[in-house]
């Protein structure tokens, strides 16, 4: 996947690879702009948070809420479904050999990460949005 492949001209917030390099780290820029993956357990927010939102590192949309969360031991933040289904955008990802769906912010196109199905997890949804903590700032709402 390259920075190419997520568009600038089809969403709200659409800026040019240069702006978003300007607003984002290079770490952030990979993973949000070029659709990598940080390594697992090395995020922040792996941990299941008591309260708060998580919204899109690269815009600011919110995308998940702390009450979704759930420990899925796989090593990036885990949520059983977005605040909003207009939140993200889901697409097929064929990459690296299998048939996957990759998770977008709906707003400015960043890649979040990937949704999973029939794991079994005990949710009300049996999905695992598995995102990036890269992709995702967390904010108290007390």
């Amino acid at each position: 996947m390259s920075s190419e492949q997520i568009g600038s001209s089809s969403y709200p917030v659409a800026l040019s690879a240069e702006q978003w390099r300007e607003r984002l780290s290079p770490a952030e820029f990979h993973v949000l702009r070029e659709g990598g993956t940080e390594r697992p357990g090395t995020g922040e927010y792996e941990e299941v948070r008591e309260a708060g939102t998580y919204a899109c590192r690269a815009c600011g949309a919110e995308l998940f809420t702390a009450d979704t969360q759930f420990d899925a031991h796989c090593g990036w933040p885990a949520f059983w479904a977005p605040t909003d289904s207009a939140a993200v955008e889901l697409l097929e990802d064929t990459s690296l050999g299998m048939r996957r769906i990759e998770v977008r912010c709906a707003r400015c196109g960043s890649h979040l990460g990937h949704v999973f199905e029939g794991e079994g997890f005990p949710t009300p949804t049996d999905q695992r949005y598995c995102i990036n903590s890269i992709s995702l700032r967390h904010s108290d709402d007390a």
